[in-house]
């Protein structure tokens, strides 16, 4: 277990990010979190859980789930979430860089739009590569740089603004790399665009999927 670092506060942009988030899962992103989420089973941790919006998603396989969420007012109405749950649902404050959780004590990790915004990609896979068990899985679901060398030089440069107006987020990551370059085995990927609003194009690149942390 590390000590917990940066702390995050974007009270603004978590207003917002509230309100987007509930209205994009009528235009189909309630079904990404099903597909993302279907088959896990046992202790579960889930980093930037934001709001809660996975809690409802999990199967009843899953035993315990531990949310990690920075920013106070987000963690907040997490936390509202996860007493609505039949699931025990642990929301906790902490980064995703420092997990505040030992090695190797989950049976599988969950990132959901969420590695486009930590300051440390690397850094938050690493930990979530630490805290997985050997044979665990890591399912994730993210919006990433697009495969078309335009629209991919498009997002390039939206990301001079973005991330000041998205709490952090950035459009251009290439997630996919950086999830096979912390040590995982991706086993399954699907790509597909998602715009829920006009807004959205910037990040309209989305994968899905699931990787293994090697025994």
């Amino acid at each position: 277990m590390r000590e917990a670092s940066t702390k995050v506060h974007h009270p603004v942009f978590a207003r917002i990010y509230a309100r987007v988030g509930a209205a994009a899962e009528g235009k189909g992103a309630a079904e990404h979190r099903d597909e993302v989420l279907d088959g896990l089973s046992g202790r579960v941790i889930e980093v930037g859980a934001g709001t809660g919006l996975n809690f409802r998603h999990y199967p009843e396989t899953v035993t315990h789930v531990v949310a990690v969420e920075p920013e106070p007012l987000l963690r907040k109405l997490a936390t509202d979430e996860a007493t609505c749950s039949p699931l025990s649902i642990e929301v906790v404050e902490g980064v995703a860089d420092t997990l505040p959780v030992d090695d190797g004590s989950f049976d599988a990790g969950v990132a959901s739009l969420v590695l486009c915004s930590v300051p440390d990609q690397a850094g938050a896979l690493a930990e979530l590569f630490r805290v997985i068990r050997p044979g665990g899985e890591l399912r994730f679901l993210e919006h990433v740089r697009a495969t078309s060398p335009g629209f991919a030089r498009f997002q390039r440069a939206a990301d001079i603004v973005w991330p000041l107006l998205g709490g952090g987020c950035h459009s251009s990551r290439d997630t996919l790399t950086a999830i096979e370059e912390a040590g995982f085995v991706v086993e399954r990927v699907c790509r597909f665009s998602f715009v829920p609003c006009v807004f959205a194009k910037p990040v309209a690149p989305h994968i899905l999927g699931v990787a293994r942390r090697p025994t």
